[in-house]
């Protein structure tokens, strides 16, 4: 549909498969993600979060299997922190970097900016900044909003004001949107084209919803780690048929137990099986895709035919 402010985020039509190309002649990407948050609700990580047992396991088991895992397999994750994490866990985050990983933006505490004023929002936003730069001893590129189990969109929370605060805060990109699976751009003004590039996610490559153990009436009661497997998989293939970009998201507390952590192995072992698979951190690609395909000449807009009439929702 045109694009209409509130409504839609990008262009009407996506890019066809074969105008699609990646580094080095590559059949398609494949993107990690390591939601580095812990069990919380709206009002984001607290105390009591950081206290639990799967948050405790997470921070001194799971991601120590993660980086073992990667290093066996020569792969890169972007890792999306949020600032409370970055500092209460100071040497894991300084560990993701020396291992050659990419540490980006996850808010906060994980909270849910919808409910906060823009003041507050950018308050926090630029807190986050100079937190994880600090800590990280270089700026984070990306911004990531990934959902919790519990939330009203499965894309995490945004507010209307999120993405302006982004750009104006110089972000090179924002990790998670719905719009297409490959890199698209995000826009918030229709006439000046103002924008930031948004790399693909979908929430049932997303390891949060299969092996949260979902509450009665909220799903089965049981985790389901080879139904992610089979997403994930299945995913895969058709992605790289189609040469285009596949994410999965990790969270090291859920991820790190053995069978799990035996899911996540075999699933990596069966992309290495094909070739010419890229494996970029979020800069990496969101480098990569601003250079190749400029919103100067790929982003293409149509006027809305819409109107809106008072009372309207549409």
């Amino acid at each position: 549909m045109p694009w209409k402010h509130g409504y839609t985020i990008t262009d009407e039509k996506s890019m066809d498969d074969e105008e699609v190309k990646w580094p080095e002649k590559q059949q398609c990407a494949v993107s990690i993600v390591v939601d580095y948050s812990v069990q919380s609700g709206p009002d984001g990580i607290g105390p009591e979060d950081v206290k639990k047992d799967m948050a405790e396991f997470g921070a001194r088991v799971g991601i120590w299997r993660l980086f073992g895992l990667f290093e066996k397999y020569s792969l890169r994750a972007t890792f999306a922190v949020p600032a409370i994490m970055a500092e209460l866990y100071p040497d894991n985050v300084r560990a993701m970097i020396k291992r050659g990983h990419e540490v980006a933006a996850h808010g906060y505490r994980h909270e849910d900016v919808s409910r906060l004023d823009i003041e507050e929002e950018k308050k926090r936003l630029d807190a986050t900044t100079q937190i994880l730069e600090e800590a990280c001893a270089k700026r984070p590129m990306g911004w990531f909003s990934l959902p919790r189990q519990q939330d009203r969109y499965p894309g995490g929370q945004l507010s209307l004001n999120t993405v302006d605060l982004l750009i104006d805060a110089g972000y090179e990109y924002m990790g998670n949107g719905m719009a297409d699976d490959i890199p698209h751009y995000w826009v918030t003004d229709f006439h000046s084209q103002r924008n930031i590039l948004t790399l693909p996610y979908y929430y049932h490559f997303n390891d949060l919803f299969f092996l949260m153990f979902p509450s009665p009436g909220m799903g089965s009661g049981l985790e389901n780690p080879m139904t992610l497997f089979q997403n994930w998989r299945q995913e895969f293939d058709a992605t790289y048929r189609k040469g285009r970009q596949f994410t999965m998201i990790v969270h090291p507390y859920l991820i790190g137990w053995g069978n799990r952590l035996e899911i996540l192995e075999n699933m990596i072992l069966h992309m290495k099986g094909f070739p010419a698979v890229w494996n970029p951190t979020g800069s990496e690609c969101a480098r990569y895709w601003k250079a190749k395909y400029p919103a100067s000449s790929y982003l293409k807009l149509k006027e809305s035919i819409w109107k809106d009439y008072p009372g309207s929702i549409s």
